[in-house]
């Protein structure tokens, strides 16, 4: 059954404000009616099927990226005969090709499906984890973890674009959030596992830190098999879904941010007219000085927590709950956010936090209450604020060209700040810190100010296109153009 007439009308003129109006709602009521479609049904079903499947997946790939951190404790950098600066070159070493790769992933993932994309990339950055646990020396770490990366690359930016592309922007929030809250489950999962898998320390003459890699790969290689029947790949392939609701679900989607254009090619031209936008650039800073910070955190959480001067698994213990506390507050706040259907004051307010635990950190050094309470700060803060800046850019794209390039842009570009963080907490500035502190409040400070120039960029467009500009020659394009601006369309509304 095709679209009415007057649902076709919506979709293309006021309804892309992205706005709640009487007349779409009365829109969607009346062709779900017609349809059959039980909307409260339907977006359940969508949200069991997809969105633990992806938080299961980064889970383990956030786990398998980070657990370096936990491995140092169990005598790595020993067994290695790591010297100097080589444990940060290793970390460093990760981000090369993860940073390459977005973009490409992203247009791959398109091409061959979700659900074979990401299966295949995790089974392998499993594999490559597991043979992390079986190297012998610092050149069998580089390589391991440059291969890593690689095999990571897609990850992240693809499960956000797949999210995106199931979801109207005021359904987003809880899932991005939801989503994003697999990497605190997995800094909390990461200290408890770690400490369980500590305790075959010595087991068939491996030390501990092999069997965390060896374990935590496998575990990631199998879970890849059993998700390649699982994941969802985008919904106008969606098998789990009837026709009915396919189509229900085509139109809502399209009345939010206008059609998606899968069958579309990605050429060049496609990827120089989108790197034209200056939001594409700004959005990438928006991330990028969260990066900085909440990748020092993840990597040297357990170094810093050693100055309480525990045992080794109390250690690992007490990494746990600033992890706990971001999980509760992204998820209390994702929902707040999508209630009052707002994003810069959260991203504001979040961030603020995360700099004042940063502060704290930077002036406090002879307390150590103060400080582990400083970490969760900077935990909740900075793992809060992330998947709304993703969340807040990503769903302002509009369809799939946009939004998978753009995702990869920003997730890529931003991850240089990985780069950043792995020099950021150096041996010799032990046990003050005082330069990676700084610098994560730093960072911090350049997201704030990213966002707020997003805010002040898209709130100017939108009153321009209100007035009509870009009205004067959108008639005259084609239906193939008009569906190419995406977002650029003068009926569409940007969400702040």
């Amino acid at each position: 059954m095709a679209l009415s007439s007057d649902t076709e009308k919506v979709t293309d003129q006021a309804s892309l404000s992205g706005t709640s109006t009487e007349r779409v709602q009365i829109e969607l009521d009346a062709l779900a009616a017609e349809l059959g479609v039980n909307q409260r049904k339907l977006l359940w079903k969508i949200d069991l099927r997809l969105v633990p499947m992806l938080c299961i997946l980064y889970l383990l790939a956030f786990l398998d990226r980070v657990n370096i951190s936990n491995a140092t404790l169990f005598h790595l950098t020993t067994d290695l005969k790591l010297r100097g600066h080589e444990y940060n070159t290793a970390l460093t070493i990760f981000f090369v090709p993860y940073i390459l790769a977005e973009i490409p992933s992203n247009i791959l993932m398109k091409k061959l499906r979700p659900h074979t994309w990401l299966s295949i990339c995790m089974f392998f950055f499993g594999l490559v984890t597991c043979l992390m646990g079986l190297v012998q020396n610092y050149s069998g770490l580089l390589a391991t973890r440059f291969f890593l990366g690689l095999c990571e690359a897609g990850m992240f930016p693809g499960c956000f674009y797949l999210i995106a592309m199931w979801y109207v922007r005021a359904e987003a929030q809880k899932r991005y959030s939801f989503f994003f809250a697999s990497t605190t489950l997995a800094g909390a999962f990461g200290g408890l596992l770690a400490s369980a898998i500590g305790l075959l320390e010595g087991h068939r003459g491996y030390n501990g830190w092999r069997w965390i890699f060896i374990i935590e790969g496998a575990v990631t290689a199998v879970v890849a098999v059993i998700l390649y029947f699982l994941i969802a790949d985008f919904p106008e392939e969606a098998k789990f879904l009837n026709p009915n609701e396919r189509q229900f679900l085509k139109a809502k989607l399209a009345i939010d941010v206008g059609h998606s254009n899968l069958e579309h090619k990605t050429t060049w031209h496609d990827v120089k007219q989108i790197f034209k936008d200056y939001k594409i650039f700004t959005a990438g800073f928006m991330y990028f000085g969260l990066i900085v910070p909440s990748y020092g955190y993840a990597y040297f959480a357990p170094t810093i927590l050693k100055l309480l001067k525990l045992q080794v698994i109390e250690t690992q213990l007490h990494s746990v709950p600033p992890w706990a506390a971001a999980f509760g507050a992204s998820m209390v706040s994702a929902i707040l956010s999508d209630y009052f259907k707002h994003r810069y004051l959260f991203t504001l307010g979040l961030t603020g936090i995360a700099i004042t635990g940063f502060g704290i950190l930077l002036g406090v050094h002879d307390n150590t209450h103060t400080q582990y309470a400083a970490l969760h700060l900077c935990a909740l803060g900075l793992y809060s604020a992330m998947p709304i800046i993703v969340c807040w850019t990503t769903t302002n794209l509009s369809g799939h060209t946009r939004r998978a390039i753009g995702t990869g842009w920003q997730v890529g570009f931003g991850n240089i700040g990985g780069i950043i963080a792995t020099f950021s907490f150096l041996a010799a500035d032990a046990p003050k810190y005082t330069k990676g502190y700084a610098i994560c409040l730093a960072f911090a400070a350049l997201s704030m100010v990213s966002c707020l120039v997003y805010l002040l960029g898209i709130m100017k467009e939108n009153r321009d296109r209100a007035r009509g500009v870009g009205l004067e020659n959108w008639e005259s394009l084609s239906d193939e153009e008009k569906v190419l601006r995406g977002d650029n369309n003068p009926h569409f509304r940007y969400h702040y």
